[in-house]
């Protein structure tokens, strides 16, 4: 009886041990996430400085100019959102293209023929997806704040976040779309917004 009290009470200081070390180790990441947290916030606090106007008793700025510097504001917000949803929109298109052809792939109905279709078609998808993934990256890179690029057969259409674009622009993005996607210059088609 003494041998089954002291092994209960073994197992269960063993439990103890782990749950105190398990707590220890939870606290530690949690203190450390803090740690970056609050780096974090510092670095935006300091980045915000730039955000600040300086005002002065000869340059008063009226409700008219503060409203048109909040409709750019809301305007450059709303371009950020068409960019959002519209990677989100085609990530979509792309995600239901690749269940369909896998369902194909895993019916055992289907020709091996049409799987064999269904196995390349994923493959093209999931190359044109990472092609376009590093021509949007290296356009990045060029200066642009931000880039969607749409693929429809062999024509592409990229949109650029741009108030304006100079052909010296216009040539660097259509030369990286066209080595990246394998796409002849003159269905390439860019825009700004």
């Amino acid at each position: 009886m003494k041998n089954v009290l002291k092994r209960n009470q073994i197992i269960i200081f063993g439990i103890a041990i782990m749950l105190v070390t398990i707590g220890y180790m939870s606290y530690s990441m949690n203190v450390e996430q803090v740690a970056q947290t609050s780096a974090m916030e510092e670095v935006n606090q300091v980045a915000g400085i730039g955000d600040a106007r300086l005002v002065s008793n000869n340059n008063v700025i009226t409700d008219e100019e503060e409203a048109s510097m909040d409709n750019s504001e809301a305007e450059s917000n709303g371009n950020e959102e068409y960019f959002t949803q519209s990677k989100l929109d085609r990530e979509k298109m792309y995600s239901e293209m690749l269940e369909s052809y896998q369902s194909i792939l895993a019916n055992p109905d289907v020709s091996q023929e049409q799987k064999n279709n269904a196995q390349q078609e994923i493959n093209k998808i999931n190359g044109q997806r990472n092609s376009i993934m590093i021509a949007e990256n290296l356009i990045r890179n060029k200066g642009f704040q931000n880039i969607i690029i749409f693929v429809n057969n062999q024509s592409v259409s990229a949109v650029v976040r741009a108030d304006n674009i100079e052909t010296a622009e216009i040539a660097q993005i259509q030369s990286i779309i066209q080595r990246e996607l394998n796409i002849s210059v003159e269905n390439i088609h860019i825009s700004n917004k």
